[in-house]
């Protein structure tokens, strides 16, 4: 039997006010898309940046100490959940979310600065690691707060498609950071590339980071935690952080939840274009353009996948994502021998499942946690989840190659997630056109109550 969400709190319902909700759907899209902007040119750079960076002989070696690296932010992402979630939940969702926005633009603007491996040594690979932990920890706070805000701005009945713009500006940063290396190295000789045509990527985030903070800056509160505050004694509602941490039994079925989500995230967007051109032996470019066509792909149905979760629940759309997963994943990667067209239709196929999670869960994870710890358990829950499973997918799926020497590896790892992910959601409550937990009804301009 599945567990019930708690009863919302009493009061009288809010009206969104459109014009609010839409630059909180901008502000958080843009935030998260600059993230994986970041995340993007990192993984497509990889073999690149080993170069640069982790200089030696053995080019699998080379490309586990790029992954090493690329794992370290997202191993440090719980002390960011830790501090940024609680926080968000005290001082508020805007000023942490502005916070979160700085600390990202610095620290990928300052990975374009870096001096090479070259020109000073061991000093190079110490500088990267320690601008990819600022990014890290600036990154714990980032999608739950981002998640959260919209969430809580939302009315009920639309929270799916709005929230799946979270996901969107995900696509679109990934989109733009990948298109971006993918002209640079067909248009630059591998040279330039080492020389100085792999810090270009790195240097945008300083005018993203600018404009992005200057969008969160205009907003305003969200009602859900306005309210909090006002039944508070105090302006700044305190949280223990055992209660945060420890006291949500809901935090478990974030953690299913966020695991499969980002294994086969991870996978497919981060991990499959070295795949294709480590495991399978394609040409850099063809991979990186096959796996920008996904992406793609992805994109044009997010909005409408988003709006069906509205219509016939979040389970459902990621109780099929899972079902794909397990189906199919060993499939979508055997036609692998068809040719570079088969190569597309496999990963377009897993792509398509995967927006089963980015359609539903901006909308269904924050709805897990009651308001007052909304922020800090979705952070902390998301990142524990995110640095054991998401972030370490490349260099154990590597890994896990180079041990075996099975090239399917990457389909066992999605199969796994879909297994564990099915439970979470399976246990999962629903909902989709309900209040959050903790909340009033929240309605469109024009709903009476009484129709809710």
């Amino acid at each position: 039997m599945r567990h019930r969400h708690p009863t919302p709190a009493a009061g009288p319902p809010t009206v969104t006010d459109p014009a609010l909700v839409r630059r909180a759907v901008k502000a958080a899209a843009l935030g998260n898309a600059m993230e994986w902007f970041d995340f993007g040119v990192y993984s497509y750079f990889d073999v690149t940046l080993g170069k640069v960076f982790f200089p030696t002989g053995n080019a699998t070696a080379q490309l586990l100490s790029t992954f090493g690296a690329f794992a370290a932010a997202f191993l440090v992402r719980p002390l960011g959940g830790m501090v940024f979630g609680p926080l968000g939940d005290r001082v508020g969702r805007q000023k942490v979310l502005a916070l979160t926005m700085i600390m990202m633009a610095a620290g990928t603007f300052a990975i374009g600065l870096i001096p090479s491996y070259a020109a000073i040594g061991v000093g190079a690979p110490i500088l990267l690691l320690a601008a990819r932990l600022v990014q890290g920890f600036s990154t714990g706070g980032e999608y739950a707060g981002a998640s959260t805000f919209i969430a809580e701005y939302a009315p009920d009945k639309r929270r799916g498609f709005l929230g799946s713009w979270l996901e969107y500006g995900t696509l679109a940063g990934y989109i733009g950071g990948a298109g971006l290396v993918t002209l640079m190295t067909a248009l630059l000789s591998t040279d330039d590339l080492l020389s100085w045509g792999w810090r270009v990527p790195f240097l945008i985030a300083g005018p993203m980071g600018v404009i992005g903070l200057y969008l969160r800056m205009r907003l305003e509160e969200t009602p859900a935690f306005a309210a909090e505050v006002a039944k508070a004694e105090t302006e700044r509602p305190k949280v223990p952080l055992r209660e945060t941490a420890t006291g949500q039994w809901r935090a478990l079925l974030c953690v299913g939840l966020v695991l499969v989500f980002n294994v086969t995230d991870c996978m497919l967007l981060s991990y499959m274009p070295s795949y294709l051109t480590s495991e399978l032996g394609y040409d850099a470019t063809h991979g990186l353009v096959v796996v920008l066509g996904v992406m793609v792909l992805m994109m044009a149905v997010q909005p409408f996948a988003g709006a069906l979760t509205d219509r016939v629940g979040r389970r459902p759309v990621m109780a099929a994502g899972c079902a794909g997963f397990l189906l199919l994943s060993v499939p979508a990667l055997l036609i692998r021998d068809g040719g570079l067209l088969a190569v597309a239709a496999g990963l377009g196929a897993l792509g398509l499942l995967l927006v089963c999670f980015t359609a539903a869960m901006p909308s269904a994870l924050p709805a897990l946690f009651p308001t007052r710890v909304r922020y800090g358990s979705l952070s902390i829950g998301f990142n524990v989840s995110v640095s054991l499973f998401g972030g370490t997918t490349p260099l154990v799926v590597t890994a896990l190659i180079g041990a075996t020497g099975d090239v399917m590896m990457p389909a066992c790892y999605m199969m796994a997630a879909a297994v564990i992910g099915g439970f979470a959601v399976w246990r999962m409550a629903e909902s989709a056109g309900r209040p959050l937990p903790g909340s009033p009804p929240s309605l469109v301009p024009g709903t009476h109550p009484e129709k809710v």
